[in-house]
């Protein structure tokens, strides 16, 4: 990470002709180089940090999931329903008409309960945010 000041003071101090302003330039990018170093190892090693960023990683990928399973249910449930109705006689039909409709109060009661209470779905995602971290760390 040499900058050309600090090549050009080096070349320089083997004469031994260095300027003050030289050596006071080749401190300060010393210092900023420091600063920076300092700075990226801090970052490295904030665990806090690290935990906080892997808990919204998951709960992300958590509420992502959950989307595509309700989005899978809905379709098997759409294709089942119609395909039953097809197949099957008149009372049938209507007891399957009746099983659709009170499978979808299950879904729209879960779908309700879930946003009125989040702190069920929250604890599922710190508690899988925790299992990631777990894991990455006992990878080391």
């Amino acid at each position: 990470m040499a900058t050309e000041s600090t090549k050009k003071s080096k070349a320089d101090d083997s004469t031994g002709q260095r300027s003050p302003e030289e050596i006071q330039a080749d401190i300060e990018a010393t210092r900023e180089e420091l600063g920076e170093t300092v700075g990226e190892i801090a970052e490295k090693t904030d665990v806090k940090k690290q935990a906080k960023r892997k808990v919204n990683e998951a709960k992300a990928k958590a509420a992502a999931k959950k989307d595509e399973v309700i989005e899978k249910a809905t379709a098997k449930k759409d294709e089942v329903a119609g395909k039953g109705s097809e197949a099957a006689p008149e009372p049938a039909q209507e007891g399957t008409q009746q099983a659709t409709q009170s499978a979808q109060q299950v879904a729209a009661h879960a779908k309700h309960a879930a946003r009125e209470n989040p702190v069920p779905a929250a604890a599922i995602g710190a508690f899988a945010g925790g299992l990631a971290i777990g894991w990455l760390l006992g990878r080391r």
